[in-house]
């Protein structure tokens, strides 16, 4: 279980320094942009990715990774800032049962009455995050701040989708799929960089670019001891999906309450008290 536990800290490491980018000024989308170049470099040396059988490897799921991963990111990291890192972890976390639905819909599984079960406890939970009553400005932003955390929710199945798609792929190994995913992430988000610097709305910033590298870190770190717990724990796959979901919502909402001093209402409380039941039942249903 260290692989877990690595995994959910190097998870809630990412919404941490996603929070603090406003403190310090920090250009969220130069900082994702580089985070990827290097999740590129440390899948080339943990992965050894082979990328001399690309013949008939799902190019297109790898073209909308490329470009859901930056685009999803930067809506998490408004959401961050928005609605928290309590509501936002769950909403990623609970973003898991659109491919459970998915699964059923485009994969021809069964669907049993536990995971329906799941499923709906799992949008009651979104619901319950979502933050009805925030009133603490009076902007736009602000005010539909829930639309945000809907985003992450949707956005984050959908890549989930993709990436299930992709694992079925066999002719080339997972860890060369994601390198990739990483390239052309990386490379769609450094045309956006470059178009936001040549019409002079950013410039290069070399606290930027080390924040990225530092969120890339953390960013492969959860990947990768995810991968590895899964590894250790072969027989024991859902231990380890359920582990890890309610983990990272445990802990980011402890951060969220005693490090960030962010409000809950009752509901929102309820939300991640649902959310955890919801994983805690699709997990056994799995």
């Amino acid at each position: 279980m260290l692989y877990v536990f690595l995994s959910i800290c190097c998870s809630v490491v990412v919404s941490v320094l996603l929070k603090l980018a406003k403190r310090y000024q920090i250009d969220v989308f130069q900082a994702i942009t580089w985070n990827y170049s290097m999740a590129i470099l440390l899948t080339w040396i943990f992965f050894k990715p082979q990328l001399s059988h690309l013949q008939g490897a799902p190019i297109y799921n790898y073209l909308g990774l490329g470009l859901l991963l930056p685009l999803v990111f930067w809506f998490i990291a408004f959401s961050i800032r928005l609605t928290g890192i309590v509501r936002t972890d769950v909403a990623q976390r609970l973003s898991l049962f659109i491919p459970v639905v998915a699964s059923f819909v485009l994969f021809s599984e069964a669907l049993t009455s536990l995971k329906i079960v799941g499923i709906a406890l799992g949008f009651i939970a979104i619901i319950c995050s979502i933050p009805w009553q925030q009133k603490s400005h009076g902007n736009r932003i602000t005010k539909f701040s829930w639309f945000y955390l809907l985003v992450v929710f949707v956005g984050m199945g959908i890549i989930d989708v993709l990436f299930k798609e992709i694992a079925l792929f066999k002719g080339l190994p997972y860890t060369t799929s994601l390198f990739i995913v990483y390239i052309l992430a990386f490379a769609i988000a450094m045309a956006g960089l470059l178009y936001q610097v040549a019409t002079k709305k950013t410039k290069f910033s070399w606290p930027h670019i080390f924040i990225g590298w530092i969120l890339g870190v953390a960013n492969f770190g959860n990947i990768l001891f995810y991968l590895k717990a899964h590894q250790a724990l072969s027989n024991n796959p859902s231990t380890v999906f359920s582990a890890m979901n309610i983990g990272v919502i445990a802990v980011g909402t402890l951060v969220g309450l005693v490090i960030f001093k962010e409000k809950l209402s009752w509901l929102n409380k309820a939300g991640v008290v649902i959310a955890v039941v919801a994983i805690i039942v699709i997990s056994y249903a799995k």
